[in-house]
């Protein structure tokens, strides 16, 4: 069966050849899908939860990639031009950052020949490369983290640390949808959340409405540079809590400390295999150094994404 998510969001996206071999190829699949990886001239790959394959003639499966469908560079210009609503200009900046957010929040990585202007990427053209990824909504998957992050009825300002596609995203969803409606079970009453979703990643809005569950009491901010989008939201909306996906900038550093002096509390994610990592990186080593956070969660892919390693008592210094 395929995922009604991929039918109604991704599949009309794509060139109708392209899609109706995914169509075909998805069930057999041995985990769920992660990724549909499109190349032009070269073969079509769907890449699961433990593995990958490649697509065959009539949708089979194949670990051979000289068996496997290739797609073509009018496959790729179809696809392209349905996933950016038929107006690239339109998508500009998006494309300059590499990527398109679908519907639903599903995210596709952009390769092509860049386009440069005093030496930074104007946009991409001649698209050759489309990695399609599949945002997945996994209600609950923070249940066992949450009573690390939750004291006497508070909860704790935390940053979530993850490799890519170790399921952060999903993680910072499901905490948010949580936190907004509250956790009975540990003392902790919905709280007002401000989330601002940059990339369209964590509630995959549509015109505006989250088409994911982010929870009754979430008011997000969608499209909006992280720093100027957490400024408005303390500024205009009183939330209790701020949440944002990869932080990583300066200015996000500033509006974060803007967020924990006005008494709001912090949820957010950043790229990395440990704090190790993220102690290189100036701007989220100084907010690691100020006492910013007081929970840092370890994420891996060890046992599939959402893989909680450890879960840090940054004020101790030790483990939660």
């Amino acid at each position: 069966m395929v995922p009604g998510a991929l039918e109604r969001e991704i599949l009309p996206l794509m060139a109708p050849r392209l899609a109706e071999l995914v169509r075909r190829a998805v069930p057999a699949l041995l985990g769920p899908l992660e990724e549909i990886r499109v190349r032009a001239e070269r073969p079509i790959q769907l890449v699961y939860l433990g593995g990958d394959a490649f697509i065959a003639p009539g949708g089979h499966l194949t670990a051979d990639p000289a068996r496997a469908e290739r797609a073509t560079q009018d496959d790729l210009f179809r696809t392209f031009q349905l996933m950016a609503r038929g107006s690239v200009y339109a998508w500009e900046e998006e494309v300059r950052s590499g990527f398109l957010t679908l519907e639903g929040g599903h995210r596709v990585g952009l390769c092509g020949r860049a386009v440069t202007e005093g030496g930074r990427i104007r946009t991409l053209k001649q698209v050759a490369s489309l990695n399609i990824r599949v945002a997945r909504e996994v209600p609950g998957a923070a249940d066992p983290l949450l009573p690390h992050l939750v004291r006497g009825g508070r909860f704790l300002s935390t940053l979530l640390i993850s490799p890519p596609q170790a399921g952060k995203t999903t993680m910072l969803r499901d905490l948010v949808r949580q936190l907004s409606t509250g956790v009975p079970r540990l003392g902790l009453p919905g709280l007002k959340v401000g989330l601002v979703d940059e990339r369209s990643e964590v509630a995959g809005c549509r015109g505006g409405v989250p088409q994911r569950d982010v929870g009754p009491r979430t008011d997000v901010l969608d499209g909006c540079p992280k720093a100027e989008g957490l400024m408005l939201l303390i500024r205009s909306l009183s939330p209790q809590v701020v949440a944002a996906d990869e932080v990583g900038r300066p200015e996000d550093a500033e509006a974060l400390m803007e967020a924990l002096h006005a008494g709001v509390a912090v949820l957010v994610t950043a790229h990395g295999s440990g704090l190790a990592d993220l102690r290189k990186r100036p701007a989220v080593a100084g907010l690691l150094k100020s006492g910013a956070f007081e929970r840092a969660v370890l994420l891996s892919r060890r046992r599939g994404p959402g893989t909680v390693e450890a879960v840090l008592d940054l004020a101790r210094e030790g483990v939660a």
